[in-house]
């Protein structure tokens, strides 16, 4: 049996990105009915951003000082969610392309777990990831074609949560991505069927 985590980054009803997050859920849960899957909604979730309260209680806890009630209940959340996390053997995020980049829960979201110590360490030769045993899966959505063509260097969302959870140590991570939807209207139910079919496929094999 595994865990399996899956993360919700986007509100907009029928957005894209929810339509491959309902797809891999339903077929992931068929196919593995004795896995256990926890959802979290990070609209739902209305996370505190990350702030000097929330970094400095962390960082007195992991050095053994006394925190401020504040810190202490920012350090908590930020904790709470970084557990739930590391206790997953497997995470799927389902996230849209906003302005370029990730909504910004997702970034707070992020930011609560990047902690040094926990999911990666400092070593002589560089930053070290923890977390080299899970597995990853990104669901995400983009209206323009950003995998070539003029817009390529502009893609900060993949791009970014990638190279985050790269640097956890998480190297077993796949991807399905639909783009085109919104600059070519004339296709776009051939080209989000297409990816919604995609997502059910690795559902399948995750």
């Amino acid at each position: 049996m595994s865990k399996v985590l899956f993360i919700k980054a986007n509100d907009r009803e029928q957005a894209v990105s929810l339509q491959l997050y309902d797809m891999f859920l339903e077929v992931y849960r068929d196919s593995n009915p004795s896995d256990e899957i926890t959802e979290l909604d990070l609209f739902r979730a209305e996370l505190p951003y990350f702030d000097n309260k929330m970094f400095s209680g962390l960082y007195k806890l992991a050095q053994g000082l006394d925190t401020s009630s504040e810190e202490q209940q920012a350090a908590d959340t930020a904790n709470y969610y970084l557990e739930q996390f590391m206790a997953a053997d497997k995470v799927v995020f389902a996230f849209p392309l906003w302005n370029f980049t990730i909504p910004a829960q997702l970034l707070t979201y992020l930011s609560y777990l990047y902690q040094v110590g926990k999911v990666v360490k400092y070593t002589e030769h560089g930053a070290v990831g923890l977390l080299s045993d899970k597995k990853a899966v990104l669901l995400n959505a983009r209206g323009g074609v950003y995998s070539e063509g003029p817009a390529l260097n502009s893609e900060m969302a993949v791009a970014y949560v990638a190279k985050v959870l790269n640097a956890f140590g998480i190297t077993s991570l796949e991807k399905v991505i639909v783009e085109g939807h919104n600059q070519f209207p004339e296709r776009a139910e051939h080209i989000i069927t297409a990816g919604v079919s995609k997502a059910a496929e690795l559902a399948m094999r995750f």
